[in-house]
């Protein structure tokens, strides 16, 4: 099985997930969002399977940076707009393998993936 991770070269819980998962012999794809860009089809696909709010990351600096305009009255539109602008504001990293996604590197995330 060929796993996808989103991740940004720079965030050390994505180096972790990319390292714990090619020790697990996981064959990986990688895709820098800052570098590489997220497909705004591949966006819309996640928020509505999992929904925006588990994919916008609202601690990021970015986010922070951003106008109070634009991160008000947020609904799925808003955000992939936002999303595609600025691929940062990805909580990361975002694995999946086609079916299943997952966000981020807790134990849930782990418990898909490791096992």
């Amino acid at each position: 099985m060929t796993l996808r991770i989103y991740h940004l070269k720079t965030c050390d819980t994505c180096r972790k997930a990319i390292k714990e998962l090619k020790d697990s012999q996981a064959e990986l794809e990688l895709t820098d969002v800052r570098a590489d860009g997220v497909a705004e089809e591949t966006l819309h696909t996640w928020i509505k399977t999992i929904g925006y709010e588990k994919i916008l990351n609202t601690r990021s600096t970015t986010w922070r940076a951003l106008d109070d305009s634009a991160k008000s009255e947020m609904d799925d539109d808003k955000a992939l707009a936002l999303l595609s602008k600025h691929p940062t504001l990805i909580k990361r990293p975002v694995i999946t393998d086609g079916e299943t996604i997952t966000v981020g590197w807790k134990d849930d995330a782990k418990e898909t993936w490791l096992n």
